[in-house]
């Protein structure tokens, strides 16, 4: 019994290798450990204060525009721009047509003789 509990108390063995085991399970577990990544392309950064900055970015994306922080606003400007988002309703109009056209009047004009 306490070559049991001995055995538990062991500490396990560590398979850290010191040196560096490159195969092809490190990509899969990692990102790629690169300065510059292959495909990126420029893109313009618009922070909410209106400045920008040129990004490369991993789709051709012409502009990135970050959200506005609301909380940073007056009161006046919030409910303008909540107002900005409330979508607009599509007014339908029904013409009603008066449909008086009485064809028994042009009758006579197209009878035989």
């Amino acid at each position: 019994m306490a070559s049991k509990v001995s055995l538990l108390l062991k500490p396990a063995r560590s398979f850290v290798q010191s040196s560096r085991n490159i195969n092809c399970w490190i990509a899969a577990v990692t990102k790629p450990h690169r300065n510059i990544y292959i495909n990126t392309y420029p893109t313009t950064l618009q922070c909410p204060d209106g400045s920008t900055m040129q990004i490369q970015y991993h789709c051709p994306i012409g502009v990135i525009q970050l959200p506005l922080d609301l909380s940073k606003l007056t009161d006046e400007e919030r409910k303008r721009r909540l107002a900005k988002r409330i979508p607009k309703t599509k007014v339908k109009i029904q013409d009603d047509i008066e449909d008086d056209f009485d064809e028994d009047r042009y009758l006579k004009y197209t009878k035989k003789k």
